[in-house]
């Protein structure tokens, strides 16, 4: 890690004859200075007393980026003046709080400053797990809500027997599914994270957030990239069953079913938890299924069969013959048809016994559900299996980089400098080229993309990404300010916060076209020179004075070896 010193040090990035006479500031949780005969910039990056800082000047000056991408990679720590305003070394912890299970993952994750010229955006360059803990049954109280006092307990448990201190800890992520989503629930655990000033993520992961966040935290998505034929992925969790159909690394069309491992859960052969499908599955097939009772073995085979027979059905798409039940445990499906998948993967506590890799269940029906999706496999009615890099019980997100932008005010655009701060603001990256597109169809971007993270509610406020290409014109830009304005309608008319960030100086012009002529009046924020994307999360502090400039802290969700969103 970077010290504050040393960071100090790093920021002098020019070194002149006569030093001094210029300066930079960066804002954020670092800083950075730099010194010659004109002025600086400096960028911070920092998580709890961990701080990055760069500066540069006019004059005599030694820019370290002037080197090429292949010397900066060759770069080790020994060189350490070079290696230190480069580099930024986290230590990320991963939180998963399922409905069936809760485990964590600490890793080391290094960051390199991008090679091209003035750039300050760091990506990830290499990562390392460096503790895994045990699974654990996420615990419930007798009022059904999550028991988060034996929660919290087992994150501080593993934190220190992974040998990290509170202090060592840069940033993280704690990702919310399942039962975890609902609203007391997901209050609660994100209180468990609340005085770790805003350097965890707390995302709550509907189920279609959560299907994007399988496939690309198993690999996935990384391993379609290296095909050139579709696949499908089949994330099964505690209570539902989630398909990503991916094409040449992008998720092309998603769908989720009521069909998990923990519809059922046992105690020796009584029954101690019993779900609504599980108890429809099982009225239907004549099998007595109630709490306290018996289930015989018999029994829970016949009913974990049927629930493997409609994961086949829906992932296939083969419902002719299928149980009439399906289409009553279908929670959505935007599978485009034209799209047939060659290969499938699975993630999910289920996905270790599919794959071979476990035959321990956990009291519920997730061993014989893995039997009967592997026999269908090898009957060959999947297609390929397929096996993704990453650790298929953990696929999720690791953590979250993190680093800090300084952005000048004379680009910024805010109506209201009081709602500052926003933190954990998660971002939209709608897929669309600015260059041909018009407003309705910018619109209907926004409006696909939004539908992750519009599951969230533990944050009001959105961010916009956009990535401007071509010349500017106000014919563009009022077609762009058109389409934000139709795709974060609702937002907007409920008065929501919503922060657009751009790549290129188009802030100001942007935030005046859609307050002053499109008569935007919910609270607005429009900041440039950033690029962004899907799962990364946004942190705005308060207008700094007299340079009227907003620090943001950008984090990033990162996934494991075999997964990632870049």
């Amino acid at each position: 890690m970077t010290s504050a010193a040393e960071a100090d040090r790093a920021g002098a990035g020019g070194h002149a004859a006569d030093p001094g006479e210029g300066h930079g500031e960066g804002h954020g949780e670092g800083h950075g200075e730099g010194h010659g005969e004109g002025h600086g910039h400096g960028h911070g990056h920092g998580g709890d007393g961990h701080e990055h800082g760069h500066g540069h000047g006019h004059g005599q000056m030694f820019d370290p980026r002037g080197e090429t991408a292949e010397a900066l990679a060759k770069l080790d720590k020994s060189d350490s003046y070079l290696w230190q305003i480069e580099n930024v070394e986290l230590t990320t912890v991963g939180i998963d709080v399922g409905s069936a299970t809760s485990h964590l993952m600490v890793s080391r994750v290094r960051l390199q400053r991008m090679a091209d010229a003035h750039s300050s955006r760091f990506v990830v360059h290499t990562r390392e797990l460096v503790y895994r803990s045990s699974v654990l049954f996420t615990p419930y109280l007798d009022s059904g809500d999550i028991d988060t006092v034996r929660l919290g307990d087992f994150v501080r448990g593993e934190l220190e027997h992974s040998g990290l201190g509170r202090g060592d800890i840069d940033s993280g992520a704690v990702i919310l599914t399942g039962e975890a989503l609902k609203r007391r629930n997901a209050r609660a655990i994100a209180d468990l994270f609340a005085d770790e000033s805003g350097r965890f993520v707390c995302a709550s992961a509907g189920h279609k957030l959560e299907t994007f966040l399988a496939a690309h935290g198993s690999g996935a998505v990384e391993l379609s990239r290296e095909r050139s034929e579709p696949l499908l992925h089949i994330d099964i969790g505690g209570g539902t069953t989630k398909l990503a159909l991916i094409a040449d690394g992008e998720i092309v069309g998603s769908a989720a079913i009521e069909v998990g491992a923990r519809l059922v859960a046992l105690d020796g052969r009584r029954v101690v938890r019993m779900d609504q499908p599980a108890e429809a599955v099982a009225r239907r097939l004549g099998i007595p299924l109630a709490i306290g009772a018996e289930l015989s073995v018999a029994d829970e085979e016949r009913l974990a069969a049927e629930f493997a027979a409609i994961v086949l059905a829906f992932a296939t798409g083969e419902v002719q013959g299928a149980s009439p039940i399906l289409t009553e445990l279908i929670l959505f499906d935007d599978r485009p048809s034209d799209v047939r998948p060659s290969g499938v993967s699975f993630s999910g506590g289920v996905a270790e016994m599919i794959y071979g890799e476990s035959a321990a269940g956990f009291r519920d029906l997730g061993a014989p559900i893995a039997r009967g999706i592997r026999h269908d496999l090898d009957e060959g009615r999947y297609g390929t299996l397929l096996r993704p890099s990453a650790d298929p019980i953990r696929a999720t997100a690791i953590g979250a980089s993190q680093f800090t932008v300084s952005v000048s005010g004379n680009t910024l655009g805010i109506s209201d400098p009081d709602i500052l701060p926003l933190v954990n603001v998660p971002v939209v990256a709608p897929a669309v080229d600015l260059a041909t597109a018009g407003a309705a169809e910018i619109a209907k971007a926004i409006s696909v993309a939004r539908e992750p993270v519009e599951e969230d509610a533990l944050v009001k406020a959105r961010a916009v990404t956009v990535q401007w290409s071509g010349p500017p014109s106000y014919a563009r830009l009022r077609e762009l300010a058109e389409g934000i304005a139709e795709g974060f309608a609702d937002h907007l008319e409920r008065g929501r916060p919503l922060v657009v960030l751009l790549d290129v100086d188009l802030a100001r012009s942007l935030h005046r076209l859609l307050t002053d002529e499109l008569s935007v009046s919910a609270p607005l924020v429009c900041v440039d020179s950033l690029s962004l994307a899907a799962f990364d999360y946004v942190d705005l502090g308060a207008l700094v004075q007299p340079a009227e400039v907003v620090p943001l802290i950008v984090k990033s969700l990162l996934f494991d070896a075999g997964g990632s969103t870049r």
